[in-house]
């Protein structure tokens, strides 16, 4: 909880400053370009200050690659030591961390990512492996999950080209403002990563819905793999809650059908919320991550005024 706590007080931070940048502009062109020149001399006054303390560090023999991880680790330090160049990993080793980060994710949707290129120009070239038995919005659901990752790990990064695994070998190309565009659909509001609470006691086989951010979200644990959806049956458009899982006969141990208690859709939850009543309806996943032992779900968000 600290690290995420420590990210939401930098990314306030982040905000405050453009406020007052902004609000430095009712004052005139000049006051505006004296509080960033302000803000641009501190910043470079603290850059050095770190470039020294590394320095520092590593002619003591003290900047092992253990403590290289670490810091690099940390949300915080690696956000100013991007800023300031001087991350101990370049672009393709911190695009394939954050790949690595959600392929539990991709895995437990029935697919993977690769890396194929990071250009010069800040493009990276990914290819999805395995899919969701169909489910047509398998695809956003996947693309969002890496978008994030990789935003956040490398935020230089200005666009996504996404390969799919088909015998057509179609392309697209995927710009990184478009890729939320699902979860950005209601004016005034963005994606983002919210943590999940109450799941600490949630059992196997278990259901439960939870509001994030006012966005209500069914989760439900298969084992040790959780599984996020819209709380929304996709056939009556009623909510989910109180829904039941069971195991089609015949089906695998680990295998589970959600069952709608109002109109008794059945949904297949490892296959993306697949209904087996009607092929042309599914339910709606939501991306799902955990990290440092917090779990979280994209949802869209109110946009700050």
């Amino acid at each position: 909880m600290g690290e995420v706590k420590g990210a939401e007080q930098l990314r306030a931070t982040g905000e405050r400053i453009d406020a007052l940048l902004d609000a430095s502009g009712s004052g005139g062109v000049v006051a505006r370009e004296r509080a960033e020149e302000l803000v641009r001399l501190v910043a470079d006054l603290y850059g050095a200050g770190l470039e020294r303390i590394l320095d520092i560090t590593y002619d003591a023999g003290q900047l092992t690659d253990e403590v290289l991880a670490a810091l690099a680790a940390d949300d915080l330090v690696a956000s100013l030591l991007l800023v300031h160049g001087l991350h101990p990993y370049d672009v393709g080793q911190r695009v394939e961390q954050a790949l690595e980060s959600v392929r539990p994710y991709l895995g437990s949707h029935g697919g993977d990512v690769e890396l194929l290129e990071v250009s010069d120009e800040g493009t990276v070239r990914l290819r999805l492996l395995g899919s969701c038995d169909g489910c047509p919005s398998s695809s956003v659901t996947l693309k969002l999950a890496v978008e994030g990752a990789i935003e956040t790990a490398a935020p230089e990064i200005t666009r996504i080209e996404v390969e799919d695994a088909e015998p057509s070998g179609a392309q697209t190309l995927i710009p990184i403002s478009s890729l939320r565009s699902r979860l950005d659909e209601a004016p005034g509001t963005t994606a983002s990563w919210e943590p999940l609470p109450g799941l600490s006691d949630l059992s196997a086989g278990a259901i439960r819905t939870v509001d994030v951010s006012g966005t209500m979200v069914l989760v439900c644990r298969l084992g040790d793999e959780l599984f996020a959806y819209a709380d929304r049956c996709a056939r009556c458009e009623g909510s989910l809650d109180g829904a039941a899982l069971s195991r089609r006969l015949g089906a695998v141990v680990g295998e589970a059908v959600l069952r709608c208690p109002a109109c008794r859709a059945h949904y297949d939850v490892r296959r993306a919320g697949a209904c087996l009543d009607d092929e042309t309806l599914h339910l709606i996943p939501v991306p799902l991550l955990t990290d440092g032992g917090v779990t979280s779900v994209a949802v869209a968000t109110p946009v700050p005024s």
